[in-house]
């Protein structure tokens, strides 16, 4: 059984809007992989990889898929003896929104979904329907 219907929407809501400001420690990263058990594998602006845990109030109830972003508290693991170096205290779940705030970093810069390159549109037969002219001989 999941968890409690309110618990699950009170998480949910807390993503949705961004704090008025960081506390020291955190830095919004991109999640670069999903290691497993609850790892993740983030690249924080100064293009570091590091290891961070994902806690327990956020599993099975907000998913991330490679790309997106989340605010992760740094010192949060400090007295740990182990790889991971800090903790997600928030997924970015309203980018746009996020992107307004003064703390967001410039490194990551929104990314066009589709590539601009108008010749390889244009040299691409995937999807197209063969020419009339060609036949079968």
């Amino acid at each position: 059984m999941g968890p409690p219907r309110r618990k699950v929407l009170a998480t949910v809501e807390e993503t949705l809007t961004p704090p008025d400001q960081l506390s020291e420690g955190q830095q919004i990263a991109r999640v670069t992989k999903a290691t497993g058990n609850n790892i993740y594998l983030v690249e924080l602006p100064s293009k570091e990889s590091i290891l961070v845990e994902l806690p327990a109030r956020f599993r099975s109830t907000i998913w991330m898929k490679r790309g997106s972003y989340v605010l992760v508290d740094l010192k949060a693991l400090e007295g740990r003896d182990n790889k991971l170096k800090g903790e997600i205290v928030n997924i970015v779940r309203d980018e746009r929104e996020w992107r307004k705030a003064p703390y967001w970093p410039k490194e990551f810069v929104k990314q066009p979904l589709v590539p601009s390159d108008s010749e390889e549109e244009e040299d691409s037969v995937v999807g197209k329907m063969p020419s009339s002219d060609e036949s079968d001989a």
